[in-house]
């Protein structure tokens, strides 16, 4: 962990940072001047990424974001560090579970919740008082293209970001009246480990190598495969920008204005997409 004071540089902590989307986006910020709180489960990917770039940018801390006190102390720790200022608080930190929903197990489903929600959730109780004290100041969150409409074979993780998206919703309105700005980015399918590493609990041939993986993501339309930088860019731009819903890439949103109106069309949809939808289950014997 640094503690070098960092003086009047704005500043951004970043859970989530040592890999995939976070480890995009704190260097983003650190190349444009800004000072990176950056913390992750992962000590090692942290380590790289302060060697890459400059341990005058980066502050390091372990830590995970399903533990309230350790979420508080660490980002107190970093404020300080950052000269008494909080301008974006990132709660990116994120994991997976594939598969038919019965087939995960319930103690891997409650870890999904703890950590894409309630980690959001600790993340802005910490957050709040630091941000009403900086001036401009945002809270962002990744939510997920599979917020737009729950997503098969990923009921849990979908209904964790429909979640986060609700709350940035609410917390947009409330916070107002401190004059801090909440949003939150939506992307659809990103090139990042948990893309990779996500477990397929059901065991099929929904469980393909990384070969495989690229060979069959679209090369256009909306879940055309994306590099993080792209949704870097995105939470660069969120902070110098009004909404509420960052879609990446833009064409997300419109699965939320379909689904609006016609919500079984989307599913029907959703049917076609993924022919083992359709499929039943063996008879038991």
């Amino acid at each position: 962990m640094t503690t070098q004071s960092q003086g009047p540089r704005p500043s951004i902590f970043i859970t989530g940072a040592a890999s995939g989307i976070g480890r995009a986006t704190a260097k983003l910020f650190a190349n444009r001047g800004w000072f990176i709180g950056a913390t992750d489960v992962s000590a090692a990917g942290l380590d790289t990424l302060r060697q890459e770039s400059g341990a005058d940018n980066i502050w390091t801390s372990a830590l995970d974001v399903t533990d309230k006190n350790q979420l508080e102390t660490t980002l107190g720790a970093f404020v300080s560090a950052a000269g008494g200022r909080l301008d974006v608080m990132f709660n990116n930190a994120g994991i997976g579970e594939s598969g038919w929903f019965e087939d995960v197990p319930y103690g891997a489903a409650l870890r999904v919740v703890q950590t894409n929600f309630i980690g959001v959730l600790n993340g802005a109780y910490a957050a709040l008082p630091f941000l009403k004290t900086t001036p401009k100041s945002l809270m962002i969150s990744t939510s997920s293209s599979s917020a737009t409409y729950g997503m098969p074979r990923i009921a849990v993780y979908a209904a964790t970001k429909f979640a986060v998206k609700g709350l940035t919703e609410a917390l947009s309105a409330e916070w107002m009246r401190h004059g801090v700005r909440v949003a939150d980015v939506l992307p659809g399918l990103i090139d990042t480990a948990i893309l990779r590493s996500t477990p397929n609990r059901s065991g099929d041939a929904a469980a393909r190598n990384d070969a495989e993986l690229y060979a069959n993501a679209p090369k256009s339309g909306p879940f055309r495969l994306i590099p993080p930088e792209q949704v870097a860019e995105t939470v660069w731009a969120a902070y110098h920008g009004d909404q509420i819903h960052w879609y990446v890439p833009k064409e997300i949103g419109r699965i939320d204005q379909l689904k609006a109106f016609a919500p079984k069309m989307v599913r029907s949809r959703i049917m076609k997409a993924m022919p083992q939808l359709q499929k039943s289950d063996p008879p038991k014997s």
